[in-house]
């Protein structure tokens, strides 16, 4: 049976940087093994630093929340993807792919 849960490949000035994943219990991120050897690697947001460890949250962790466009625009993403405004993970999946800044997520590897 496939898993309903989904997962999202973050990226740092286009680097593979991360995985974000949908769990049972809310999200977990953790970074690539080869992003954290970087030392020249930034990480994603200072809310999370570089670590081995993964991160675990039973809601959306704010920094990711916070790419999700705002107002207008937001309407705009849901309706245009028939997105529920609830569905913040799809939310991310379908507006974040390009956004403003260093970090873009992506629903497939590059």
């Amino acid at each position: 049976m496939e898993s309903e849960y989904r997962t999202a490949f973050v990226y740092v000035y286009d680097r593979y940087a991360g995985v974000l994943k949908e769990t049972e219990e809310g999200y977990c991120f953790s970074y690539t093994k080869e992003y954290f050897a970087d030392p020249d690697a930034p990480a994603v947001s200072l809310t999370l630093p570089k670590t081995q460890e993964e991160y675990r949250s039973n809601i959306l962790f704010p920094f990711f929340d916070g790419l999700i466009p705002e107002g207008w625009m937001l309407l705009i993403v849901s309706k245009n993807w028939k997105i529920n405004l609830q569905d913040r993970f799809g939310l991310l999946l379908a507006a974040c792919r390009d956004c403003i800044g260093a970090v873009s997520i992506r629903e497939e590897p590059k």
